[in-house]
């Protein structure tokens, strides 16, 4: 999972980025509503977490631009004002979920992970194409029923493919949830990868199609 987090508390951010990332989860974060804008409508993101409180852009702007652009994002929304009246406004809005600070960072995962189920449509944390199966739970690849021995990083790009098995991803949807911010890596190491991940199912029926113009999807076949 790939997050945007819209956050202008330095301290919280920092905290969030550190222990979301330990989760599993890739963040990028912007302390701008402005900056936070602009990231959505450059980056590919499965979730956006929103400060109300932001300079440049308040929250509820940036969440009114978002869907006047018909972008269906999952918004969750950070706010000290957890009244009635407020909840209401922000899901009418558009907001999908909201959380009261201060929260616990349990709670913040487990909603982030129930948002981007229900927006994929997905009842369970296994992913599959054909006997090629993720088990979200103990973050393992099996392919015929045998675990799958696979790097870090190569996980992390087959499972990017396998959440959106069928259709193309382009090398920098690929960078952008893989690498997150990283700038030194370029859109040539998602071909090593992907070069990679080809031989590890080279014969299993599921193979990693290169789709001109487009980018990779992982297909049965």
């Amino acid at each position: 999972m790939r997050i945007l987090l819209a956050e202008d508390e330095h301290t919280l951010g920092t905290w969030l980025c550190k222990a979301l990332e330990h989760a599993g989860i890739q963040v990028e974060w912007v302390d701008d509503g402005r900056l936070a804008d602009r990231a959505l409508q450059a980056h590919d993101h499965d979730a956006l977490v929103l400060d109300l409180g932001l300079p440049g852009l308040d929250g509820h702007e940036v969440l009114q631009r978002l869907r006047e652009r018909d972008q269906r994002l999952p918004t969750l929304i950070l706010t000290a004002r957890d009244s009635l009246a407020e909840r209401v406004a922000l899901l009418n809005a558009g907001a999908d979920d909201f959380l009261a600070k201060p929260f616990a960072l349990a709670e913040l995962e487990a909603r982030l992970q129930a948002l981007v189920r229900r927006a994929r449509g997905v009842e369970h944390p296994r992913l599959a194409c054909g006997p090629l199966v993720y088990d979200g739970g103990r973050k393992q690849f099996t392919l015929h029923g045998e675990p799958l021995a696979l790097s870090p990083r190569e996980l992390s790009v087959l499972r990017v493919l396998a959440q959106r098995s069928g259709e193309p991803l382009s090398k920098q949807q690929i960078l952008d949830r893989v690498f997150s911010d990283d700038e030194s890596v370029h859109p040539e190491a998602v071909e090593v990868f992907v070069h990679r991940l080809r031989k590890r199912l080279d014969g299993s029926g599921v193979r990693i199609t290169t789709l001109r113009g487009l980018g990779y999807a992982l297909e049965l076949g």
